[in-house]
């Protein structure tokens, strides 16, 4: 089904999931493939483009991030901490526990850095203030703190370069930097890159393209902002529900952007005016994506 966008770019729908909490689209390249996840609904979606066949996965438990790994099958930010999917068998092994001594917590955003370290953080289910972190898990099955006094921990990018790492806590409504050092996974200097006026919404997650742009999910602004690495706005792509989670390349030539949305916190005005909430959108935004990093433990 094809949508409007904001005129310049055509949206289509392509699974209407219905997702309460649409996140964390990946594409997995070899087997041209999507997959994302609906957090508190407790479910891993794979879509096949070519047939539009989808295959789900229910978990268990709230799945925040999902991306894959060297060695087969997925890697997970779950509820309680980090696990691993074997697809074949549909089941979920934690390696990992996080905040175990907090049941009020539980993981969201994710995405691997290019060493192979995968990297997501946590928030209060009641979305308390500062309750979570950012956490790094290395190749061992080590899990290091790298920040605290997090809110919403959300999306998570890296410059072509390695320098640095872009962060999102959501409710701060704006895009963070780091200097990042490569060989460590270690962050330092954070400062603001972007800030977002609330009336357009607030940041969610986010992706990088190969020109160093980032592309950043608009969670109430019905949108994906580009913006370019020193802050600008850049390309405005509207899509027609609110809730806009995050947004990954995709595709054969890394020319599809996918974006996931949410029906979480829709009256059901809201959601009989916006029949697509919580849908796969995709469009062709005239950029190319890099690929998707893979867990390597």
């Amino acid at each position: 089904m094809n949508l409007s966008g904001d005129g310049s770019v055509e949206v289509e729908v392509v699974v209407d999931s219905r997702d309460q909490v649409g996140e964390g689209p990946v594409w997995i390249g070899p087997e041209r493939r999507l997959v994302w996840v609906d957090i508190t609904r407790r479910l891993v979606h794979g879509l096949d483009p070519a047939t539009s066949h989808t295959e789900t996965v229910d978990v268990g438990q709230c799945v925040g991030a999902v991306a894959t790994r060297s060695s087969g099958g997925l890697v997970a930010a779950v509820e309680t901490g980090f696990g691993v999917i074997d697809v074949a068998t549909r089941s979920l092994e934690m390696v990992a526990e996080v905040e175990a001594d907090n049941p009020n917590n539980r993981m969201n955003d994710g995405k691997c850095d290019s060493s192979g370290r995968f990297w997501a953080g946590t928030m209060a289910f009641d979305e308390t203030p500062g309750a979570g972190a950012l956490y790094r898990l290395d190749a061992d099955h080590t899990v290091t703190k790298v920040l605290d006094d997090v809110t919403i921990s959300n999306g998570l990018a890296w410059s072509l370069d390695d320098r640095n790492m872009y962060f999102i806590d959501t409710p701060t409504n704006g895009v963070d930097i780091f200097d990042y050092d490569f060989e460590t996974g270690a962050v330092r200097n954070r400062r603001r890159l972007i800030e977002i006026p609330p009336e357009l919404g607030a940041p969610d997650g986010m992706t990088v393209d190969t020109e160093g742009y980032l592309w950043v999910a608009l969670w109430g602004g019905r949108a994906v902002h580009r913006y370019a690495p020193d802050g600008t706005l850049h390309t405005v792509v509207s899509l027609p529900a609110s809730q806009i989670t995050s947004c990954a390349f995709g595709g054969e030539d890394l020319t599809e952007l996918y974006i996931t949305s949410a029906t979480q916190g829709l009256s059901e005005r809201e959601l009989h005016q916006q029949p697509h909430a919580g849908a796969l959108f995709r469009c062709r935004p005239g950029a190319n994506g890099i690929p998707a990093y893979s867990f390597r433990d």
